[in-house]
């Protein structure tokens, strides 16, 4: 996998964002890959940047939801559908008619998990999935020891997964569902461009599981070292406890210009 090194969340979000924007020049109607939470917001605010400058053109582009909480409304501020409409739709200019997601609602969960794989793979596939990370190693809603090969699913989240969410549901962990519907890290592996953004001292221990230790379960983003085209970008804090940061600099400084990420 190639290692970014950026001085800053923010510089993060210029490259990633730039790396949309030239996939959507080549291909308009691709299909992007998206995740929640706070990390991935400096991806979404320099994309839309750039759609409100004219460089780049969303009229035909698609989002594909990652992941999402069972039970609860697909009208709930905090359902992970009306997040992204907030964050990503809506900035870009995307209408909810390009939206891919599983329903989180259902009567029949693992049927609605099946039929979001086959969703996936009638739109064609992911292009370029957005990923974070957690301090675990987790991606999507897959914790450790879950299989390198699971396909779209239902989880149980973890305590810490809660408490770590319980900020957006005005502290009260209570209000946090048990169960998410996460695309499986099998489903993951088959987008064509897995990019990984991580920022902060707290993810510097999983970042380097990720990136230097071996492919194990029990660090699910290990999996992206078997993907033949993975992006890890990380800022100077997430990057502290890699290795071999100075290769990855020099490597990263050194590729040609038109080579992208």
């Amino acid at each position: 996998m190639e290692v970014v090194i950026v001085p800053d969340a923010a510089a993060g979000g210029e490259l990633i964002a730039e790396a949309m924007a030239q996939l959507l020049r080549r291909k308009p109607d691709a299909l992007l890959g998206v995740a929640t939470g706070s990390t991935p917001l400096p991806v979404y605010q320099a994309l839309a940047a750039q759609v409100r400058a004219g460089a780049v053109e969303t009229a035909r582009a698609r989002i594909a939801q990652l992941d999402e909480y069972v039970g609860l409304p697909a009208e709930h501020p905090e359902s992970y559908r009306s997040v992204l409409r907030r964050e990503v739709l809506e900035p870009l200019g995307i209408g909810m008619d390009s939206f891919l997601g599983p329903d989180g609602t259902a009567e029949d969960v693992q049927a609605a998990c099946a039929a979001y794989d086959r969703a996936l793979a009638a739109a064609g596939g992911v292009d370029l999935q957005l990923l974070g990370i957690g301090t675990d190693g987790h991606i999507g809603f897959n914790e450790p020891c879950s299989s390198l090969a699971s396909r779209t699913r239902i989880k149980t989240l973890t305590e810490q997964t809660r408490v770590d969410n319980a900020r957006f549901f005005d502290g009260e962990i209570e209000q946090v569902p048990h169960h998410v519907i996460t695309q499986g890290i099998g489903t993951i592996l088959e987008a064509r461009h897995l990019v990984l953004l991580a920022t902060g001292e707290g993810k510097a221990d999983a970042v380097a599981a990720t990136v230097e230790g071996p492919v194990a379960a029990v660090c699910p983003a290990s999996a992206l070292q078997l993907h033949p085209h993975a992006t890890v970008v990380v800022d100077e804090a997430a990057a502290s406890k890699l290795k071999l940061a100075d290769y990855f600099r020099h490597t990263f400084a050194n590729k040609p210009e038109w080579q992208g990420i």
